[in-house]
């Protein structure tokens, strides 16, 4: 499907595919926006991007805020941008164990799954545009997909861009509610907002989610899985494989990538009022990516995990841009010695 139209005051195109996988009968959704008027395609101005644990890429990238979504707002910034869905996820297939009752499995399409999904999305765009390397993007638990991806890959991968990103932790992580964890759980995804409004301090609350945003922003996500709205109306799938994956990692205190695999240049950016992925959690990833080209902190305030989708999301959009934007190189300090 192709689409033309204009946002942020550029015309722009929206086209939506599916990329097969090596597994019989699941394909790779992927949302790819751009200017109408490129026709030229470089590796530092093409973004591929993974969503987190519960949400989609549609829902947590393309909801069109005041005319506008983040993807709208790098493609009118002069990017080519492929937003893809994890299998399980949004528009792509489900594995047969998410079309059964949830009980009936054990938790699918952990964080392999997700590296694998991005690697075989970031390789079909590789050839799409006769590219070597592309940009990566991801939050949440998509920013551990990214982040395990580049360490592997960094022949692939021109710079590496992180929002919230998983870290260990020694102390409960919101996502795991506990209990035995069945194939997929059900989100109640018009329920939501208090829980999205609790993470922030109370003065904070009233002002954090723009009017009328919350409701188009669940109509939006709901509709991504048309399944479920068929079946547990209001309610959504998301897999527990990642949840069954802080157990085994991340809150025990093993690391699933090593960061200081990654060589291209990083941004991590967080927001103040993240409880999900707390500072300190960030602070210990930054200071792992050691072996960066550059690594750069961009922190926000007033700000959640779903900082995309609130009232300071713009700081973070431009924050995300410069980033891709700026042609830096470290200077290398040369010392001298005087021949006395």
């Amino acid at each position: 499907m192709t689409k033309k139209y204009s946002s942020c005051g550029t015309d722009l195109v929206f086209e939506q595919y599916h990329v097969p996988t090596n597994d019989t009968g699941i394909e790779i959704h992927v949302r790819n926006k751009r200017p109408a008027a490129m026709m030229r395609f470089r590796a530092d101005r093409t973004i591929v991007i993974v969503h987190g644990a519960t949400f989609s890429s549609g829902s947590l990238y393309d909801v069109p805020f005041n005319g506008m979504s983040f993807l709208d707002f790098l493609a009118a910034a002069g990017y080519d941008v492929h937003a893809l869905d994890v299998r399980g996820y949004g528009h792509s297939s489900r594995p047969s164990e998410m079309e059964s009752p949830a009980d009936d499995s054990a938790p699918v399409i952990g964080t392999d799954v997700g590296v694998h999904d991005l690697g075989v999305v970031v390789d079909h765009v590789r050839s799409l545009r006769g590219l070597e390397r592309v940009c990566v993007f991801g939050m949440s638990w998509g920013g551990t997909v990214a982040g395990a991806y580049t360490s592997r890959n960094a022949d692939k991968v021109k710079k590496l861009a992180l929002l919230a990103p998983q870290w260990l932790s020694d102390k409960p992580i919101p996502i795991d509610a506990g209990g035995p964890l069945s194939a997929y759980r059900l989100v109640p995804v018009r329920e939501s907002k208090a829980r999205w409004l609790s993470t922030a301090p109370e003065y904070g609350r009233a002002t954090l989610i723009p009017d009328g945003w919350f409701e188009q922003w669940a109509d939006f996500t709901l509709a991504e899985d048309p399944w479920s709205q068929e079946r547990t109306p209001n309610l959504m799938r998301a897999s527990n494989g990642p949840i069954q994956d802080i157990r085994d990692y991340w809150a025990v205190g093993r690391k699933y990538y090593n960061p200081s695999e990654i060589s291209v240049p990083v941004l991590l950016i967080h927001g103040e009022w993240d409880i999900d992925v707390p500072i300190d959690l960030a602070q210990a990833l930054f200071l792992e990516l050691k072996n960066a080209t550059y690594r750069k902190w961009v922190e926000i305030g007033e700000a959640t995990h779903l900082v995309l989708l609130e009232k300071n999301r713009l700081v973070a959009y431009k924050a995300i841009r410069d980033f891709f934007d700026e042609d830096y190189t470290p200077e290398v300090a040369e010392s001298s010695r005087s021949n006395g």
